[in-house]
């Protein structure tokens, strides 16, 4: 790695509809490779900006060394450039973030998203010096994650100010849904460090505010309607934004029923992407299923509503 003095900001630019993937298995639980094309290339086929390899959406956790690396190099062989790739790289200690850090680059990734450390709840000090030794050893642009619901830490945007100057932090993803803490994230926005909404439900006043993107959950399985959303959004149609989120409320909804992404994996499974999930998780409750099989349906006319409006998408970010 170079100095720190020699280094620039990366020229990677990220912006829009970014989708934080499944990962699908087949019925016996190894990785569904065919199902995880098909799903690689609906995104695509979409307009999705950029994806998530091994977020947590992705059940990352329950992947070994192996698996993580098989995903990512076959993500990176099969998209061939059309859009980046960004690695959930976020781990408990920060040897063992630097290392899947690394990890993801020799794989071809284009960028790492970096959960703070779960469980330990690292005070504001020790997330700033985590975070910049990631950035300084990893090998890659690191995109910052901010999910205290999950992780137990919150990354306040005090500490985001010291860290957004760093030249391999490129940006945000922020998934607390107060509009007090977007706003003071937005402040930091720039040229070379983005923000992005992690909140679905929130995601369209985020980008009305001046986010960049968002990255998504729900557009696993309704990709185009996510895309469309972040054009209305970043074109500042509010109104065409109320709109689409009217719309995909019942989808929301669902999605968060049960932990994530338990339901979500109920409608990839109905799409013939995968089946079930590792444990600990579970699949959905059978209590749910008559409202995953309605909710596969709505999806089917969400993006064919989508497709009816949306502007004909490219590849590029």
């Amino acid at each position: 790695m170079p100095p720190l003095s020699d280094c620039r900001k990366p020229s990677l630019r990220i912006t829009g509809s970014i989708t934080a993937l499944a990962t699908p298995f087949h019925a016996a639980g190894q990785i569904d490779a065919a199902a995880w094309k098909r799903l690689l290339d609906q995104q695509l086929t979409a307009g999705t900006q950029a994806l998530v390899v091994a977020g947590s959406t992705g059940e990352a956790a329950a992947l070994d060394d192996a698996e993580f690396e098989a995903l990512l190099r076959q993500t990176v062989e099969h998209v061939a450039g059309r859009v980046p790739v960004i690695a959930g790289t976020g781990m408990q200690s920060t040897a063992k973030t630097v290392a899947q850090t690394r990890r993801a680059q020799s794989c071809g990734a284009d960028a790492a998203l970096v959960v703070t450390p779960p469980y330990v709840r690292p005070t504001q000090t020790g997330l700033l010096v985590h975070y910049t030794q990631v950035a300084e050893q990893g090998g890659l642009p690191v995109i910052l994650y901010n999910v205290p619901t999950r992780t137990g830490s919150d990354l306040l945007p005090e500490t985001v100010a010291q860290l957004r100057v760093h030249p391999r932090i490129v940006g945000i993803k922020e998934a607390r849904p107060e509009e007090s803490r977007m706003q003071a994230l937005i402040g930091l926005r720039g040229a070379d460090f983005s923000i992005f909404s992690g909140d679905d439900p929130t995601a369209g006043r985020a980008m009305l505010a001046g986010a960049d993107g968002v990255v998504s959950v729900a557009s696993n399985v309704v990709p185009a309607a996510f895309r469309r959303l972040c054009e209305l959004a970043r074109a500042g149609d509010s109104v065409g934004v109320a709109r689409l989120n009217e719309r995909l409320r019942s989808l929301l909804a669902f999605l968060a029923i049960e932990p994530n992404p338990i339901p979500l994996k109920a409608l990839l499974a109905q799409a013939g992407i995968g089946h079930g999930l590792r444990l600990p998780l579970m699949p959905l409750s059978a209590a749910h299923a008559r409202e995953a099989i309605a909710m596969a349906k709505d999806c089917i006319a969400i993006e064919n509503d989508a497709a009816d409006t949306a502007v004909k998408p490219t590849l590029a970010a």
